[in-house]
């Protein structure tokens, strides 16, 4: 039988993790792999041979909200994450709001990587093997929801240490590809690509800048740490090394690897470069190295698992801290008493994961439904960092100004606004500047979509004001223990021997 928690001690596992494991997560939340082969090439029609200069240009964009996020972790360790930083710095209604879109974010990205892994895998078997079906997809699909499942009930310590080790063997095959691709480049290495002289139509610096904006796209994710804040040792220190860690290391990568398949390819005629097919990361390992590509795949497929991993641990952390306040249902709070993990919550992500997945797989197609998941996270996940910035200076302004720095809580976080806007407008298709298009039917529907969610949380959040306005108010609550304190639930959380 369930049993209310008597003191602050039966709720997540303390200490379970290090700064490796935090580490890891946010990098396996930019899911670097999948990012490599498929994301950033989006961005070589638009910006050419000068694509590796996007990606600098998008890392710097991403370390100036990273920093923002890195401020506000150290100061407030909490499983809310971003939400409960909205909270403290701005308003309760704006932190739930946040919590509110945060949560989906979590729920989708899930469904999101495992609709690629499911059709990489059947594309690249039916190549292989006529006789399989191409449009199998879904059985890798569900396979993959129910193996981050089980890692997700087994608590953080396993489902990070899965994250760790599906990390390193992505980030390697890369690397290590990136070496070889250099050396077959041979007197062909230039650094001539991180100029504008590569660009399509001489596009100049005006297709670099665009094509950053899709590059941003590939470090969503960066701040994946910060929920895990309540489950890791020394929470102010390594979340925000973490946080700032896992972006500068994967944008470093992102720059490595760029530069190494853009000058092996050919600058010149790097635009026609794509994520799939003979001119892709695959295609090239297949005929450069044999049987590489078979390692290149399993990075791929690997990559997706970990990101479904990550989003998983993301999306259930914020349901758990919003769950033991009661501004999300309780049940979501309920936690396994051998391994301390959230699992109501764990067992309705991935029930929403396989449902979102399969419907809108089978609606549409996989790769389609992939396309539509991925521009509503966008979306969702740009607004949300450009609330963290505007977070991060009413914090310091407000809470504290004896911390407060001119550079680090209002020129950085300004900038890290204007970077993100254009991303933004372009996700959500408002063509605000002439590089934007307006999206068509069904990419069209994400915007709607994610809007029809939002409002269905204003609702929400206006009864909740209404009948239960001290819910709202334990937002802002930091419940990992203040040196000094012990802290008390604030709601009936439950612990069940699952």
């Amino acid at each position: 039988m369930a049993q209310p928690i008597a003191n602050s001690s039966a709720g997540l596992r303390k200490d379970a993790i290090g700064l490796r494991e935090a580490l890891f997560q946010g990098i396996t939340d930019m899911a670097p792999g999948a990012a490599i082969a498929a994301s950033i090439p989006a961005g070589a029609a638009i910006a050419g041979g000068s694509l590796p200069l996007s990606v600098v240009f998008a890392l710097v964009a991403c370390l100036l909200t990273a920093s923002s996020v890195a401020e506000l972790a150290r100061n407030i360790p909490a499983a809310g994450g971003l939400a409960t930083y909205a909270a403290q710095g701005l308003h309760n209604v704006i932190g739930f709001l946040v919590a509110w879109g945060y949560v989906l974010v979590g729920v989708l990205i899930p469904p999101l990587v495992l609709l690629q892994l499911g059709f990489t895998t059947a594309t690249t078997i039916n190549g292989e093997w006529s006789a399989y079906p191409a449009d199998l997809w879904w059985p890798w699909t569900v396979l993959g929801a129910l193996i981050v499942m089980a890692a997700g009930l087994y608590g953080i310590r396993t489902s990070a240490r899965l994250g760790t080790v599906l990390g390193i063997f992505e980030v390697a095959v890369f690397v290590v590809l990136a070496v070889f691709l250099i050396f077959h480049a041979g007197n062909a290495n230039t650094l001539s690509v991180f100029g504008t002289g590569h660009t399509p139509d001489n596009g100049g610096i005006s297709a670099v800048i665009t094509g950053s904006i899709f590059t941003i796209l590939a470090f969503g994710g960066f701040e994946g740490a910060t929920p895990l804040a309540e489950e890791t040792r020394n929470p102010r220190r390594t979340i925000r090394l973490a946080v700032l860690g896992a972006t500068l290391s994967i944008g470093v990568l992102y720059i490595f690897t760029t530069y190494a398949v853009d000058v092996a390819f050919g600058p010149d005629k790097f635009a026609g470069f794509s994520a799939s097919g003979a001119d892709s990361w695959e295609g090239m390992a297949r005929s450069l190295y044999g049987l590489f590509w078979i390692l290149v795949f399993l990075a791929i497929v690997n990559s997706t698992v970990a990101n479904a991993n990550a989003g998983v641990n993301v999306s259930t952390r914020t349901a758990y801290a919003m769950g033991r306040i009661g501004v999300f249902p309780y049940a979501l709070a309920r936690l396994g008493l051998r391994h301390r993990a959230p699992y109501v919550s764990v067992l309705a992500v991935t029930v929403a994961t396989i449902a979102v997945a399969l419907g809108l797989g089978f609606a549409y197609d996989p790769v389609t439904a992939f396309a539509m998941t991925g521009t509503g996270i966008v979306i969702l996940l740009v607004a949300i960092y450009i609330i963290a910035n505007v977070t991060c200076i009413a914090y310091f302004l407000r809470r504290r100004r004896d911390q407060f720095n001119v550079f680090l809580h209002v020129v950085v976080p300004i900038l890290g606004i204007v970077a993100f806007t254009p991303a933004w407008l372009a996700a959500a298709g408002l063509p605000v500047f002439s590089f934007i298009t307006t999206l068509s039917p069904p990419l069209s529907y994400a915007g709607p979509a994610v809007a029809i969610w939002m409002g269905l949380g204003i609702l929400y959040l206006i009864w909740l004001l209404v009948r239960h306005p001290a819910r709202v108010a334990e937002v802002s609550r930091v419940h990992l223990d203040e040196p000094g304190e012990q802290a008390k639930p604030a709601s009936p959380v439950e612990v069940t021997p699952a």
